[in-house]
């Protein structure tokens, strides 16, 4: 080992780049399929609200380097943590699960447009994070799976809720039972993504993307959010309720006023975010 080596400072299991209003968060531990760590779940706890808070940031989008975008829990920890890790009790295993888990409740709950760029590999709490974004962009290397059954795990980082409301009950048990890893194609077919770019372009296209939303009504998107999200488990009257308020509220924006400008002027809005 060189002095360069021994003196260098090691990169960070998250990074973090902002740009153009996109701000993109890399799982950077390839050789381990990008597994969640401790440093990443403890990154995306802190860097979560605080770009949902920033105002120079539109778009949250989430990636893995390498051939994964996020392999799930890392189960080279659990052996060792089976074989003699610390102990701890039922209840704060199942605090310290819960505690990860915020991960998921973050990119789906906070008031950004949150996309997962599934670059290739997204396997348990991996597709559990992707699934909890509000858009899923995939490579056409992309492959898709639970694990749960093939390590005798029930899912976690709501895997089970963000299947079932993406693809169906049905086809949510065939995925958790048979633990089959399906291909890109086959995502989107059961309706698990929305586009898919090829392996070449993926990033830059998906970024393009990104970048458009990041530009975009603010206000509305958060709003928009918001109603599919309650959507799923409110009735029809709470949300019609719901967007006689959203809707008057968006309609006071610098944004709103701009769009109906641009309209009427036949050209491309500019919006701000206010």
């Amino acid at each position: 080992m060189t002095v360069a080596e021994m003196t260098s400072t090691p990169e960070p299991e998250l990074r973090v780049d902002v740009q153009d209003r996109v701000a993109l968060l890399t799982f950077n531990r390839p050789k381990k399929l990008n597994a969640l760590s401790g440093e990443i779940t403890a990154g995306l706890h802190e860097e979560l609200p605080r770009l949902a808070a920033d105002p120079d940031v539109g778009a949250i989008v989430l990636t893995g380097e390498g051939r994964a975008f996020c392999a799930g829990g890392d189960v080279s920890g659990m052996a060792k943590s089976g074989a003699g890790g610390a102990p701890a009790t039922l209840e704060q295993r199942i605090d310290g699960l819960r505690h990860g888990q915020e991960a998921a409740w973050l990119v789906h709950s906070i008031p950004k447009v949150t996309i997962a760029l599934v670059n290739g590999f997204a396997m348990g709490a991996g597709l559990g994070l992707a699934a909890s974004c509000d858009l899923r962009l995939a490579s056409s290397m992309a492959k898709f799976g639970t694990a749960y059954s093939k390590v005798g795990f029930g899912g976690d980082w709501g895997t089970t809720w963000q299947l079932t409301r993406l693809v169906g009950p049905a086809i949510a048990k065939e995925l958790f039972f048979t633990a089959d890893i399906i291909d890109a194609e086959e995502a989107r077919r059961i309706g698990l993504v929305n586009r898919i770019y090829d392996a070449e372009s993926f990033h830059a296209e998906g970024m393009e993307f990104a970048s458009r939303l990041a530009h975009g009504p603010m206000v509305s998107y958060r709003w928009m959010k918001e109603n599919v999200n309650l959507a799923v488990t409110q009735d029809f009257r709470s949300i019609l309720d719901r967007e006689a308020i959203s809707h008057i509220r968006c309609g006071e924006t610098d944004d709103h006023r701009e769009g109906v400008a641009a309209f009427m002027e036949k050209r491309a809005p500019q919006f701000t975010g206010r």
